[in-house]
């Protein structure tokens, strides 16, 4: 059981396609843009709530508001770090795959 399960698994690895320079410099695009789109959402958050801050009376009200829009603002700028972060790492295999011969993806 446990030998037709790994020659499977090898017959699977065997049939994907190796990926090439092409596929990283797609994908560091695809991240790159994601990362330009999370930025410009990001600043159109952060001057909204500038423009618009909280107003209400009960201090209770005003803490859950500040903690809702720190929240908002935190995750905004946490995409933006994540993609630009992929993207970076997308690019930086796609240079290292240019220069190197035979390179064969483990994944």
């Amino acid at each position: 059981m446990i030998n037709t399960t790994l020659s499977k698994e090898t017959e699977k690895k065997q049939k994907d396609p190796i990926k090439g320079p092409l596929n990283f410099l797609s994908g560091a695009l695809t991240a790159g843009c994601l990362a330009w789109l999370a930025i410009n959402m990001s600043r159109r958050i952060v001057v909204y709530f500038t423009i618009h801050p909280p107003h209400y009376e009960s201090p209770i009200s005003q803490n859950i508001a500040v903690t809702l829009k720190t929240l908002l603002v935190g995750l905004s700028f946490i995409a933006v770090f994540s993609t630009s972060f992929v993207a970076l790492g997308l690019m930086l295999v796609f240079f290292r795959s240019l220069f190197t011969k035979g390179y064969k993806s483990s994944a």
